[in-house]
């Protein structure tokens, strides 16, 4: 019983930057670092995030989508779906439907992946920000 009630005393309370930056840092990458006032940092995560995304769209690489199909295909849909706001609008707009006729197709589509699961990294990033496990 005492265990459990130091348990509860060591967690991170929840504030407002606690939530909204990992959210907004999801949607946008870098802006949860931006928002904490770690500019640099921030401004790095995005452009490479960014850069690695438009990147893999220009060698025409596939966007995955929600199925309950294949497991690879649901690991490319989770790594896909970290880059947020970027993922949204490449649906959007029908971007990265094409097939992987050669190579460097299927490399774009490992570099929209590697995007994602970059962003992921920075929410959590983020978020330890947020709640002072990190400076």
């Amino acid at each position: 019983m005492a265990n459990s009630t130091a348990e509860k005393t060591n967690a991170a309370p929840v504030t407002a930057m606690s939530v909204l930056a990992p959210a907004v840092g999801w949607l946008i990458p870098g802006a949860g670092h931006m928002m904490q006032k770690r500019w640099i940092r921030g401004l790095l995560l995005f452009v490479s995030i960014v850069s690695l995304f438009l990147l893999g769209l220009a060698m025409q690489g596939r966007i995955y989508r929600a199925n309950g199909g294949d497991i690879l295909d649901i690991l490319g849909f989770v790594g896909d779906v970290g880059a947020g706001a970027l993922y949204i609008l490449t649906l959007a707009n029908d971007w990265g439907q094409g097939a992987i006729a050669f190579a460097t197709a299927d490399y774009g589509t490992k570099f929209i992946i590697v995007a994602g699961l970059l962003n992921f990294i920075a929410v959590a990033d983020a978020y330890h920000i947020a709640i002072g496990k990190k400076k």
